[in-house]
C-alpha cells in the first residue's frame, strides 16, 4: 500500500515590501553584503562560527537555493534590502508536520543583520513581515525561535513580535570550542498573531 505524500506548497509571494524595506530572494551577487557572517560579534550567538571566504561562498550558494520550502527542514532565505542596500537576512525553516500527508505546521524563524544597521528598527520591521508571510502563506499552527539567552537584542525582538518565552534549556547547544550553551525557545501560535 502506497502512502500519499503531502502536496508541494506554492512558492511564497516574494518580493515583500514594507514601509522601508524589501524582502527578496538572495542572489550570488549578495556575497559582499553578507560579509557580516565573517564578523565574530554577529556570529557570537548564531549556531555556527564566523565564516572564512570559502565558507561564506558556500553559505551564499546554499542561501540562493532556498526559495520555496515545502517539506520539513527546507528553508526560505530572504535578503533584507533598505535603499537598494542589503542590510540583513531572515529565514523561515519548516519543521514539524502531523503526518506524511500534511504540510509542515511548525516553523522556525531567524535573522542576522549588519551591525552598522542595528538600532533603527529594521530587524523588527523585517521579522514582522516574515511572521506575516509565515502565517499568511503557509498553513502553520506555530512559529518558534531558538536563542542563546545572552542574546538580549533577539529576545527583545521576539517579544516585540508577540512571541512568548516558553522554555530555557540548560547546556543544550554545542559550541565550536566543545563547550555547551543554553537554548531559549520563544513561540507564537497562529491565534496569537495579530496580522
Amino acid at each position: 500500500m502506497n502512502e500519499v505524500a503531502a502536496p508541494r506548497l506554492a512558492p511564497p509571494p516574494v518580493p515583500i515590501g514594507t514601509e522601508r524595506l524589501t524582502l527578496r530572494h538572495i542572489v550570488t551577487d549578495d556575497l559582499e553584503a553578507l560579509r557580516y557572517y565573517q564578523d565574530p560579534e554577529v556570529c557570537r550567538y548564531l549556531p555556527f562560527p564566523p565564516a572564512d571566504d570559502a565558507g561564506l561562498a558556500d553559505r551564499v550558494a546554499k542561501m540562493t537555493t532556498r526559495l520555496a520550502p515545502s517539506e520539513p527542514d527546507e528553508v526560505l532565505a530572504l535578503a533584507v534590502v533598505h535603499d537598494e542596500v542589503m542590510i540583513g537576512d531572515v529565514m523561515l525553516r519548516l519543521r514539524t508536520r502531523t503526518d506524511p500527508r500534511t504540510p509542515p505546521s511548525v516553523a522556525e524563524i531567524g535573522w542576522a543583520f549588519a551591525p552598522s544597521y542595528a538600532g533603527r528598527g529594521f530587524a523588527t520591521e523585517a521579522a514582522t513581515a516574515l511572521v506575516g508571510l509565515a502565517f499568511g502563506h503557509y498553513p502553520l499552527h506555530r512559529l518558534v525561535a531558538h536563542l542563546d539567552p545572552r542574546n538580549e537584542r533577539s529576545a527583545a525582538l521576539c517579544e516585540r513580535l508577540g512571541m512568548t518565552r516558553e522554555a530555557h534549556l540548560r547546556r543544550d547547544w554545542p559550541e565550536a570550542d566543545g563547550t555547551w550553551t543554553d537554548d531559549v525557545i520563544y513561540g507564537l501560535l497562529r491565534e496569537e498573531w495579530h496580522g
